[in-house]
């Protein structure tokens, strides 16, 4: 549940209240995770880490907190540093009374200290020694709420969505996601000076996160938190590292791209500097391809042209031989020197900046089959017994709609009744025709996961044989394409599903949870491509950056009866 204090051989813990990691390394069998990454937290400063799935984030994390010894590099943590982990290892018989008691022990034992002090001075009134420990515990005391204690308990229990949970609960009766907020909330009771967060907003409501942010706005500590949630990341962080190798060239022309690029401030800050970051990359490959031509041509001169500055005619052939053949030395060292410099930016060429995500046409048939005037798809009184309530709702071509709702309300459900897949139990679902439908499911389904990852993409297509491969889509790279779709990761299967909606887009798109273990730079193109997208979108997200930027129409859901 937390770490503190924990060494390693690599690694200093002093009574600093600055997080410092310098040149951190860490390689896993075939693979290496973090190359040379460095960076600092001072007091007060909340750092967000980001990048793909197996970036890194987790690993940094378990190097700070003192659980892995990298294989290069050195940290230096605060005396006091706790981690939220992804995964818990609570005993089972635990009671919530018995974790929270123990988050805050040492904080209680302040006043036993305190009182024996006391105690001390009362007899030995003139011993300046144990006046000047009883002051130092009096000063932790008071900075750590000894004296608030209980209300401090009771106003994170509240905050997290735990304070209807009776404390004799034991840890092994509550749900994952409660499990989750209780060792969140200790970690918050137990006041370490540094906190590393492991994905902390997982499992949290909007209310939950507002009162997580407001507690990190008020640390006093380093904070460095790695985190999926933008909305949280820009609502929280004063500096945000991305743990994907550096966007463009800029740092590494000639050497290996950068980890742990920085950038001052929140998210919104982040994607400012990254969009300038692939404005300079776009600049300088335009560039480079000018100077290749501009090289290139020199080189190609012909021979002819060396005799074009030659003496005029009526001179000697003496005299032309001479300054023939020092024009012929002249063009000849501007060739010479052309091509050594084509060569040398041949050897440093910068790649092309990648293509963002874009949505390709619609099957020709597909979109002259849809009738402007008329809806798509119209549900009246559409219901499901104990799983969505009674809805109308009506679907036009171009039509962008934010299915909202809590857990559990039947945002999946109406997305099934949508697009054919569920029947209601009651009500009505008019269809425009065949329209086609494309569905990303929460949770993707895929009957054989010993198959590729590009033949999986391709049994989803309608047209397999003329679409582009993930590679080309920019989804997957050619080796992870080629893998079962059993050995990849969450984020990646999420890609192979995205990518048969990207190559054949369905004039009807619905979205569930789309930006689910997407990276943030993944899911940002996504949100970009569907602005452009000229179909109908229907999405349902919990994802609260989405949904602040929504300019659509928005569809409260509401769950069945039972």
């Amino acid at each position: 549940m937390t770490s503190t204090a924990l060494s390693a051989t690599t690694a200093a813990t002093h009574r600093s209240t600055h997080l410092r990691l310098d040149g951190i390394g860490v390689s896993h069998p075939g693979r290496r995770v973090l190359t040379d990454v460095s960076l600092t937290v001072t007091t007060g400063e909340r750092i967000g880490l980001i990048g793909e799935n197996g970036a890194g984030k987790t690993t940094l994390l378990h190097v700070a907190a003192g659980l892995l010894v990298p294989g290069t590099g050195t940290v230096h943590r605060p005396e006091a540093t706790g981690l939220l982990r992804q995964d818990l290892d609570l005993p089972a018989p635990t009671t919530l009374e018995q974790v929270v008691e123990q988050a805050v022990a040492e904080i209680r034992a302040l006043e036993h200290r305190l009182a024996v002090l006391a105690a001390g001075i009362a007899e030995e009134p003139g011993d300046p020694a144990m006046a000047d420990a009883y002051d130092a515990v009096l000063r932790d005391a008071e900075r750590h709420g000894l004296w608030a204690l209980d209300a401090r308990i009771e106003t994170v229990l509240h905050g997290l969505g735990l304070a209807r949970l009776p404390r004799s609960r034991a840890v092994g009766e509550l749900s994952g996601g409660q499990r989750r907020r209780l060792a969140l909330a200790a970690l918050l009771l137990a006041r370490p000076t540094a906190l590393l967060l492991d994905e902390p907003t997982n499992h949290l409501d909007d209310d939950a996160v507002d009162f997580l942010a407001g507690e990190l706005a008020g640390w006093r500590g380093p904070v460095l938190l790695a985190s999926h949630d933008r909305w949280f990341l820009d609502e929280v962080a004063t500096g945000v590292v991305d743990l994907d190798p550096a966007l463009g060239p800029d740092e590494s022309a000639g050497g290996p791209p950068r980890q742990g690029t920085p950038s001052t401030g929140g998210y919104s800050s982040y994607l400012e500097h990254r969009e300038l970051a692939r404005r300079r990359w776009a600049e300088r490959f335009a560039a480079q391809g000018q100077e290749r031509e501009r090289l290139q041509e020199i080189a190609d001169v012909s021979g002819r042209e060396i005799f074009h500055t030659t003496a005029p005619k009526s001179e000697g052939r003496i005299t032309r031989k001479f300054y023939g053949d020092r024009a012929a030395k002249t063009v000849g060292g501007r060739v010479r020197s052309a091509r050594h410099r084509l060569a040398a930016l041949e050897r440093t060429a910068v790649g092309a900046p990648p293509e963002p995500l874009r949505f390709a046409g619609f099957d020709r048939g597909a979109a002259t089959a849809i009738d402007a005037e008329l809806p798509l798809v119209r549900l009246t009184g559409a219901r499901v017994e104990g799983r969505l309530a009674a809805t109308d709702l009506e679907l036009r071509a171009g039509d962008r709609v934010l299915v909202e709702g809590p857990n559990g309300t039947g945002k999946s459900t109406l997305l099934a009744v949508l697009a054919g897949e569920l029947r209601p139990d009651g009500g009505t679902v008019q269809r425009q025709g065949s329209v086609v439908v494309g569905r990303l499911a929460q949770d993707d389904a895929w009957p054989d996961l010993s198959c590729t990852a590009e033949a999986a993409f391709r049994s989803r297509l309608r047209d397999g044989d003329r679409a582009p491969t993930l590679e080309e889509l920019g989804l997957l790279r050619a080796g992870d394409a080629d893998r079962p779709l059993g050995e990849l990761s969450p984020g990646q299967r999420r890609r192979v599903a995205l990518a048969a909606l990207v190559a054949e887009p369905a004039p009807l798109l619905l979205l569930d949870e789309p930006t689910n273990h997407l990276s943030l730079a993944l899911a940002e193109e996504l949100e970009r491509a569907l602005e452009d997208f000229p179909g109908t979108v229907v999405l349902a997200t919990h994802d609260r950056w989405v949904r602040r930027r929504w300019r659509g129409r928005v569809v409260p859901v509401r769950p069945g009866t039972a």
